[in-house]
């Protein structure tokens, strides 16, 4: 149990939002630069600052405050498999880690699905296991986007084979799937502000309820 100071100290403390995707035009609107997306979006929605170029974490950086809290959203330009490069520049500790949250897309989930986790492993995520080294825990938040489809039959299917891997995640959403993906987007962004206003319990109920 925190005691009042320590409660407070917590949540005022600055809320890291990392998107995650890789950098350049030819990835723009990729499966995998799903969660880049999502993290540009909020920062618009929430009238954060115009992202700058960070020499130091190459990283584009946006900033602002929602319900009182400081909101710093990274987006790493590193590749994908490197994030955690950039990452560790701005997480240098346990309890700012508690605070930060990674955006990113997630082969184990159909399109239009989201599902929130904390403290968990990286599912094979390239991105997620580059910051976890970096950081040296997994004790932050992962909001999960899916991108795999359907069959008729309703059962996921993911791509098979390592080749097979890298075309569907670095291949463009279809005009259907965008339709599907409008609503886990919105959904994302909502999670996001509930985690940043009202911490994991709550962003993660609202956003694992069917």
């Amino acid at each position: 149990m925190m005691c009042g100071w320590e409660w407070y100290t917590c949540c005022h403390m600055t809320t890291f939002i990392v998107g995650l995707g890789n950098p350049g035009h030819q990835y723009e609107n990729s499966r995998h630069n799903v969660g880049r997306e999502v993290a540009k979006e909020f920062a618009v929605q929430e009238k954060c600052t115009d992202f700058v170029y960070q020499k130091k974490s190459n990283a584009q950086i946006s900033a602002g405050t929602l319900q009182n809290v400081p909101v710093k959203i990274v987006l790493p330009d590193t590749m994908m498999n490197n994030s955690g490069k950039s990452v560790m520049q701005f997480v240098r500790s346990k309890n700012a880690a508690r605070k930060t949250v990674v955006v990113r897309d997630d082969l184990d989930l159909p399109v239009g699905a989201i599902k929130m986790s904390f403290g968990r492993g990286s599912g094979g995520h390239k991105g997620v296991e580059s910051i976890m080294g970096a950081l040296k825990t997994k004790d932050f938040a992962q909001i999960k986007i899916g991108i795999s489809s359907i069959t008729p039959k309703g059962k996921l299917r993911k791509p098979k084979g390592n080749e097979k891997v890298i075309s569907h995640v670095l291949g463009k959403f279809s005009p259907k799937e965008r339709e599907y993906l409008a609503g886990a987007r919105t959904r994302a962004r909502k999670v996001l502000s509930l985690f940043v206003s009202d911490g994991i319990e709550k962003a993660m109920q609202f956003a694992n309820s069917k």
